[in-house]
């Protein structure tokens, strides 16, 4: 039988069960197999992908909708991949044409690297921000935080959510109610009995991943990233805003280095929702 041509393939929806598949497609691309936040993506998230005929995923990407299921107010693209045989045939091109088609109205945001951005420009997204990637050991001073920190209850949820909502512009349950068993850490900053930031820690690779962090202001930001670390021993992966200039600078002088820089984009909407003054890192790149 002769070999199906790319453009002939179809893109269907991806489930858990296609997790490794999806790995394995990171994995050719020398990205790291990142199987547990591929795990959270597929299941929170809505994946596609093209099948190979001779086995494996040609592309596949993450679509993560957040508030209302009928009309989402935002809906975030990631893990945009196609396998390194197959790429420059315009497989990436067809399947985010294929998102933007199925997303209809809904507005959508992604963080793209120097080398997905021209795709995306000319598909009609837009850069509206940029995020610096650090990593690193964090160094502590000895310091005591000005602001007190915490391990997350499950009492906390309904007010971590609420909090969320009204920080990130849309209501994302569906992605907060799964960190206490996606991360190794939860933690919440109060004052006065109410929560005025939370933060998680959760594993990738060698590194913990400090996302969401969500705070007040920056003093907040940086005692809830400090309260991570002192509880940790890997090193710590984090992608900040870079209008927080301040916690960047901070989180430097402590250790973690600047390892990339994506461009926040966008597309249907000129800036995102929310108040940008109080979200210093997504939960990762990939989902906003």
């Amino acid at each position: 039988m002769p070999t199906p041509s790319l453009a002939s393939l179809p893109i269907r929806r991806l489930t858990l069960r296609d997790l490794t598949a999806c790995a394995d497609l990171s994995e050719d691309r020398g990205w790291p197999r990142e199987e547990h936040k591929w795990g959270l993506l597929l299941a929170a998230g809505k994946g596609y992908g093209i099948d190979d005929p001779d086995g494996g995923l040609v592309a596949a990407c993450v679509v993560t909708e957040y508030g209302a299921r009928e009309q989402p107010a935002l809906a975030a693209v990631g893990m945009v991949l196609v396998a390194e045989r197959h790429a420059r045939r315009g497989v990436g091109r067809r399947l985010m044409r294929h998102i933007v088609s199925t997303m209809g109205t809904t507005p959508l945001t992604l963080h793209a690297t120097a080398y997905g951005r021209p795709l995306y420009e000319e598909l009609g997204f837009k850069v509206t921000g940029r995020a610096e990637m650090l990593r690193g050991r964090f160094v502590p001073t000895g310091d005591r935080a000005e602001i007190a920190t915490r391990a997350a209850t499950a009492e906390d949820l309904p007010s971590v959510v609420r909090l969320d909502e009204e920080v990130f512009g849309a209501d994302r349950t569906h992605i907060v109610t799964r960190l206490p068993a996606f991360a190794d850490q939860l933690r919440v900053a109060e004052e006065g009995g109410r929560i005025i930031g939370y933060a998680a820690a959760w594993p990738n690779m060698d590194t913990h991943v400090v996302g969401p962090l969500i705070a007040r202001d920056t003093t907040t930001a940086e005692a809830l990233l400090a309260s991570l670390a002192a509880r940790t021993d890997r090193p710590l992966r984090t992608d900040i805003d870079v209008r927080h200039e301040e916690l960047l600078n901070w989180a430097k002088a402590h250790g973690l280095a600047s390892v990339a820089s994506n461009a926040v984009m966008t597309y249907g909407i000129t800036e995102l929702p929310g108040d940008w003054s109080r979200r210093f890192a997504p939960v990762t790149v990939a989902a906003a």
